[in-house]
């Protein structure tokens, strides 16, 4: 099984290294094509108006300058173009990416990509507590959990144009609880932080806050699940069309 590795945390990333660690578990053709430096939020997002740099940095092993989305595309239409991967790895990120993160995150948009090129792909992130953490962020319930996780997967058939989303909690790996298939949940948007500071020259700038999660009956979510202790296994789609809403707008059409 050939593996794709990439992130948004950055090609010299702790997460990454993890990853590449619990990938060779899995095969012995795990090849790395990741950002050259940390492209966290950037979404599904193309660079399209400045050059895109190739950088090898060993055997199998690249550096992209530009998004995740970039790296994958780098890694399928040049890279391996010859050999494409049967299976991409995205992560582990440094923080969780539950709820509606899955629109803003570059780990979970590298899966995205994957999916559209019709190759199996599973974003991991790893949750922590916030407060003071910065690059000692610990990822020991993804060191020992991520396997277990990933093993059922990589045998089971993905449905066109989907992906699956994993989270660890932000737990010791003991206190782990297992694992929980979860739906996408939903943070309460009415309850945004902006955190408004001013710098020493007198201008203002601002930290976005999360709010707080939407409870459902039976903790049904993702966020729930991860809350609760649990690895979260979510599988996400590509089409976002709203089926139920298809024939009320083409009635208001049809009216007139």
């Amino acid at each position: 099984m050939r593996i794709l590795l990439t992130n948004d945390d950055g090609v010299n990333a702790r997460g990454l290294a993890l990853l590449e660690t619990i990938a060779r578990r899995l095969s012995d053709d795990i090849w790395v094509v990741a950002p050259a430096e940390e492209m966290s939020g950037a979404g599904h997002s193309l660079t399209l108006t400045v050059p895109v740099r190739l950088r090898q940095l060993g055997e199998r092993r690249f550096a992209v300058t530009g998004t995740p989305t970039d790296a994958v595309m780098m890694a399928i239409a040049h890279i391996m173009v010859d050999h494409r991967p049967n299976l991409i790895l995205s992560g582990i990120n440094r923080g969780a990416n539950l709820g509606e993160d899955v629109t803003y995150s570059g780990t979970v948009s590298a899966a995205m990509e994957g999916a559209l090129a019709g190759i199996p792909s599973i974003a991991l992130s790893q949750s922590y507590a916030r407060q003071g953490m910065g690059d000692t962020v610990p990822f020991g319930a993804a060191e020992a959990w991520a396997e277990r996780a990933l093993r059922p997967l990589i045998a089971a058939p993905f449905a066109p144009r989907t992906l699956v989303n994993v989270n660890f909690p932000a737990v010791p790996a003991d206190d782990v609880r297992g694992i929980r298939v979860a739906a996408q949940g939903l943070r309460d948007y009415g309850r945004l932080r902006i955190d408004k500071r001013t710098d020493a020259r007198g201008y203002d700038y601002f930290w976005f806050g999360l709010g707080e999660m939407i409870e459902t009956p039976s903790h049904s979510t993702d966020l729930e699940a991860v809350a609760d202790g649990y690895v979260s296994v979510t599988p996400l789609h590509l089409d976002l069309t709203h089926a139920p809403s298809l024939a009320p707008l083409a009635a208001l059409y049809q009216a007139g």
